[in-house]
């Protein structure tokens, strides 16, 4: 089984969000940061070069052809150029569920896209990233 790539690393989370582009992702990243550490009351870790992420979990990934397994953060983000990106939020049926009430946003395979933050309602999204946060490490995730 091939190793994993995206592992935690000891980067600063702080120097990776003061290094984001354009300016305005500094900022939300940041607020981003502050809003998880409330909900979560952990502290954030860089999983490779470019997510910040909360907690882990173990996954196994059930598949006919190969069997892939790991660990991943319960909850993750980026500030990327185009858009907040944001893992883990729509992984378990409730977070799914509850989507939709967030306001402005896309959806990609495994995230949610944000393109600015001041565009979704903030009570949805604390309630999402408890949702998220709940994860128990129970197996089975599409990776």
């Amino acid at each position: 089984m091939a190793e994993q790539k995206t592992q935690p690393t000891d980067a600063s989370v702080t120097g990776f969000l003061d290094a984001a582009q354009p300016a305005r992702r500094v900022e939300e990243g940041h607020r981003l940061l502050e809003i998880l550490r409330e909900e979560t009351g952990a502290e954030p870790v860089m999983w490779g070069p470019s997510m910040v992420g909360f907690g882990s979990y173990h996954y196994v990934s059930p598949s006919k052809t190969s069997r892939t397994e790991g660990d991943w953060p319960k909850l993750g983000f980026s500030p990327r150029k185009a858009a907040l990106t944001l893992y883990g939020l729509k992984d378990l049926p409730e977070g799914a569920a509850l989507l939709p009430e967030l306001g402005g946003y896309t959806e990609g395979a495994g995230c949610v896209y944000v393109k600015r933050l001041e565009q979704v309602d903030e009570a949805v999204l604390r309630q999402l990233v408890r949702i998220a946060w709940s994860r128990q490490d129970d197996g089975p995730r599409d990776a």
